[in-house]
């Protein structure tokens, strides 16, 4: 398995596909190990794909101490040059797009063109859902908590609607929440301190700054990264596109037009639509 060492840090990642570099940086819980996953999506079929586990999760080391967004930004920075790539696309989904919201800030050079996809800039511009007000609730509460926010039009009314499609739903995302490797004692403290991270996420006074080429990729249902909040990121960054897809936070899976959607922007092709 391959990995780079920064400090006490050693980042898992992997590479698939061919064509253009394109870094994508996953969200929260994100691990490698998970599929059907970004490895599998259309992406890798157009792009050199370079996807790590952020440290704190999957593979990767999960230190017990506070981590910051800088740290964040900075380990997909080192991975960038350990691979010897000096730059690339970057696709930041969800708390993946807070960290490359930082890399491009603090390393513009190393973007060529920057996809945020379901994610938030923090202070003005709206915070993502607090999901560190979760922390020390079993899977199942924070699940069922997390449907109808994730996803609006999941709500009381629908779940009555349609129990058996809401309870098939919700054992899903119990699923998808579960530890690959339930053996791994650090599981929980990494993923603690990743959502410890965003509490502090704010570049929104930042985004101006950003001169790369920059799309914004959201849900319309999403109850964490709000339409809104896509909105005001769009007026923030010059020049910047917004497009909004059929689903909540996981529009990704949600809407078979949203992947190819992102590559044809990360291809230079989505200003022309």
């Amino acid at each position: 398995m391959p990995f780079v060492q920064r400090g006490d840090i050693a980042l898992h990642y992997q590479m698939v596909g061919a064509g253009p570099r394109l870094l994508v940086i996953t969200g929260t819980g994100g691990d490698l190990r998970r599929r059907p996953g970004i490895l599998d999506s259309p992406l890798a079929q157009r792009f050199s794909l370079l996807a790590y586990d952020q440290r704190g999760l999957g593979q990767s080391s999960k230190p017990d101490r506070a981590y910051s967004m800088e740290e964040y930004a900075e380990d997909a920075a080192f991975l960038l040059g350990e691979i010897g790539w000096d730059s690339a696309a970057v696709l930041g989904i969800s708390f993946g797009g807070m960290v490359a919201q930082e890399l491009a800030l603090r390393h513009p050079a190393k973007v060529e063109r920057l996809a945020l996809a379901c994610t938030s800039p923090g202070g003005a511009g709206g915070a993502s859902y607090p999901l560190h007000e979760l922390i020390g609730l079993d899977i199942e509460t924070r699940s069922r908590h997390l449907m109808g926010i994730a996803d609006t039009r999941l709500d009381a009314a629908w779940v009555a609607a349609d129990p058996a499609r809401a309870a098939a739903m919700l054992d899903g995302a119990i699923a998808a929440m579960r530890p690959i490797d339930p053996d791994d004692a650090a599981v929980e403290i990494g993923a603690r301190r990743q959502l410890e991270a965003r509490i502090g996420h704010d570049t929104f006074d930042r985004l101006p700054q950003l001169r790369m080429p920059v799309g914004i990729f959201g849900g319309k249902y999403d109850g964490i990264a709000l339409p809104a909040t896509q909105k005001r990121m769009q007026r923030q960054i010059p020049g910047s596109t917004l497009r909004f897809f059929e689903g909540g936070h996981q529009f990704l899976l949600q809407d078979p037009a949203a992947a190819p959607a992102i590559g044809e922007f990360l291809a230079g092709q989505l200003s022309k639509l």
